[in-house]
């Protein structure tokens, strides 16, 4: 009886960008005093550095990469905390995530707690203009390019777990997500490196097979 074979297990991730269009606004019908944020925390075909100086990668997201991800449980959080009160959530329908032309929109409908207020103030005054996602990757592409670094582009979203929003460079250890950012390039570089030497065994005998010489 053949053995079953163990999922690979896929690492959680987080990144940080500016939320495109990003607002948190009172409602017009403020009897309820409800209050609607919304924006894109996922920008399509958009390259981005993930890491820093010399160290890291590009990345890219595919404007497909979600059209199969789990997003049946997704909150809107503040920096990722659990110390803070979740603002939304997509269970009972005060979060709604949409995919279009441009990458993943969100609208939400937060109720006038005394943090929900805080953070509308914040982002009136300007103070709170980034946003961050956290996700597993359940396909991607990664090569190595003319310019030294590698690139790679998110085809296919696994869970999205959550999406937030941020102050200043604020997304859990920043220090740590680029300590891995940095692990995570140098490994890419060194299998890209490793498959450049490779024979393809395949072509060779196809080859030898029809009197060529391998250059």
């Amino acid at each position: 009886m053949a053995q079953a074979q163990a999922k690979p297990r896929l690492e959680k991730e987080t990144r940080l960008a500016n939320i495109a269009d990003f607002k948190i606004e009172k409602r017009a019908e403020d009897e309820s005093e409800l209050m609607n944020a919304s924006g894109y925390p996922v920008v399509f075909d958009k390259e981005t550095f993930i890491g820093f100086d010399e160290h890291g990668f590009f990345e890219s997201i595919d404007p497909h990469a979600f059209d199969n991800a789990d997003m049946s449980d997704v909150c809107l959080r503040y920096n990722h905390s659990d110390n803070f009160m979740i603002m939304a959530r997509t269970r009972n329908k005060s979060l709604r995530l949409t995919v279009d032309d441009t990458g993943l929109r969100m609208d939400s409908d937060l109720i006038p707690t005394s943090f929900n207020k805080d953070m509308y103030l914040a982002t009136r005054a300007g103070l709170l203009t980034e946003g961050s996602f956290a996700f597993t990757v359940k396909k991607d592409d990664k090569e190595k390019r003319s310019d030294g670094y590698i690139h790679r582009r998110i085809l296919e979203v696994g869970k999205l777990f959550d999406v937030s929003i941020c102050d200043n460079g604020a997304y859990g250890d920043k220090t740590a997500i680029y300590a891995r950012s940095l692990e995570q390039a140098e490994a890419w570089l060194r299998q890209a490196e490793a498959e450049k030497g490779k024979t393809n065994y395949y072509i060779k005998s196809l080859i030898s097979m029809y009197g060529g010489t391998k250059k």
